[in-house]
């Protein structure tokens, strides 16, 4: 049991996904036949002539974008019904037979690049418009589709491919060759992650409402993630039982019951998608989501060992909708406003705690009567360790007050801390006294904790 916790303590990521946690958040863009018929999934009969942008803008979506502080777009090239946006060789359901006529995978993908961004794809396996979707030669297909993407568009950071399976305009269902598609990632891309319900390298939260788990993993059972390379031997009680019912809607999957009767650990981290509408694609009668909701989801999302995907749907014009735009710089204010200014504080490892129980404590240059949030980085370069953990406030007297107490870490864990003053009766109540110091306490951890990080604001 105990080799076996220091073997999960030990799955570390790969550099493509270091590099992906530094991105934290980053834009989908949800575009094409669906914008012009209102539709979220089109049928793939849709004429080619419905669709015409006529204001069309990459520049504009990429600076809706900065000003939310993401660091990189990701377009879907082609969605369910099968109409590419750029001039594919291998359909004529494509921009080329538009009255658009123009590249858009090649305009975004100059776009990031010009504002300092990074670019990348989704590409529907499912297409609804292919003669050939049903049949082996779809694979074929499929990856001559692929290929463009991933030759004619300079450095890709993302490919992003979802399991939709669903019936062609020939009625059949397809088997997708996922190895397959991931070998020319590799070969064309290789510094390209890869997005799928079963890793490679990064995973469904399994919901699309911008929730990550009380405990969100990224060491989580092969039996979830079966692209990714397994690094572990077996749990303790793999022969006693199975997970293969594990998918990424469940609630716990990286947690400790499920990890004992797993085959194998792999590193798979989970990124929380949502869109800023009710809708992917855009739709007139739609508005953003609320500051608060948005600014809520980076918290637990960004902030809960995860990245946030959050699409951001041009309208009929070619356009990121003003609205949307607004709300973008008012999230990147926020954030920049709540998280971008440290509270100056020194940390100090005390000594006498156990390796798995270390204790920290935050000293504050001056003290404070609130502290809005404590962040808190494992250097999961060498693995994904603590269990639990607790953060207590210390006050000028000697007092404590319990604030906060979590789970896992990981990456990065944003805690919004309670105040332990709040409700008191201001006129008869004394006046609050100020916060010394805080104590992190980490509970369980899975071996020897390495913190790589903590701060204040």
């Amino acid at each position: 049991m105990i080799d076996f916790l220091k073997e999960a303590a030990h799955v570390k990521p790969g550099k493509k996904q270091l590099d992906w946690f530094e991105m934290e958040f980053y834009a989908f863009v949800h575009f094409g036949s669906n914008t012009f018929t209102g539709k979220e999934w089109g049928e793939g009969t849709e004429d080619e002539a419905i669709f015409n942008p006529e204001k069309l803008d990459c520049n504009q979506w990429v600076e809706a974008i900065k000003a939310a502080g993401m660091k990189g777009m990701v377009l879907t090239a082609k969605h369910h019904d099968g109409f590419c946006l750029w001039p594919s060789a291998y359909t004529e359901h494509s921009v080329k037979n538009s009255p658009c006529k123009r590249d858009i995978v090649k305009e975004a993908a100059e776009a990031c690049k010009r504002g300092g961004i990074k670019f990348g794809f989704y590409l529907s396996p499912w297409d609804r418009n292919s003669k050939y979707y049903g049949t082996a030669a779809y694979n074929d297909y499929f990856c001559d589709q692929l290929t463009e993407l991933l030759t004619q568009y300079g450095d890709i950071f993302y490919v992003w491919f979802d399991n939709a399976c669903g019936e062609g305009k020939n009625g059949k269902k397809q088997e997708y060759d996922f190895p397959r598609y991931f070998e020319l990632i590799h070969k064309y891309q290789p510094n390209a992650l890869i997005f799928n319900d079963y890793g490679p390298d990064v995973r469904w939260c399994g919901n699309e409402a911008g929730a990550a788990r009380h405990a969100e993993w990224a060491v989580v059972p092969s039996e979830l993630c079966h692209y990714a390379e397994v690094q572990t031997g077996p749990g303790p009680m793999a022969g006693e039982g199975s997970l293969s019912y594990l998918y990424n809607t469940e609630k716990e999957l990286g947690t400790m019951p499920n990890i004992l009767y797993s085959r194998g650990l792999v590193f798979t981290p989970s990124e929380i998608d949502m869109s800023i509408r009710p809708g992917w694609f855009w739709h007139e009668e739609e508005k953003p989501h609320s500051l608060e909701r948005l600014f809520y989801t980076y918290l637990t999302s960004v902030g809960a060992n995860a990245c946030l995907h959050l699409n951001i749907p041009p309208n009929r014009d070619g356009l990121i909708d003003q609205r949307d735009v607004d709300r973008l710089a008012e999230l990147g204010d926020l954030i920049r406003r709540e998280l971008g200014e440290r509270i100056p504080a020194s940390v100090r490892k005390e000594e006498g705690y156990g390796a798995t129980q270390p204790v920290y404590t935050i000293t504050l240059e001056q003290p404070r009567e609130t502290i809005n949030y404590v962040v808190l980085r494992e250097d999961i370069a060498e693995g994904q360790r603590v269990e639990s953990f607790r953060i207590v406030a210390e006050f000028e007297s000697g007092s404590q007050y319990p604030l906060y107490q979590g789970t896992c870490i990981g990456n990065k864990k944003i805690c919004q801390l309670q105040d332990p003053f709040a409700g008191q009766n201001p006129l008869t109540d004394d006046s609050e006294p100020e916060i010394a110091r805080l104590k992190v306490q980490v509970t369980a951890a899975r071996d020897e904790v390495l913190m790589k990080e903590i701060s204040v604001y």
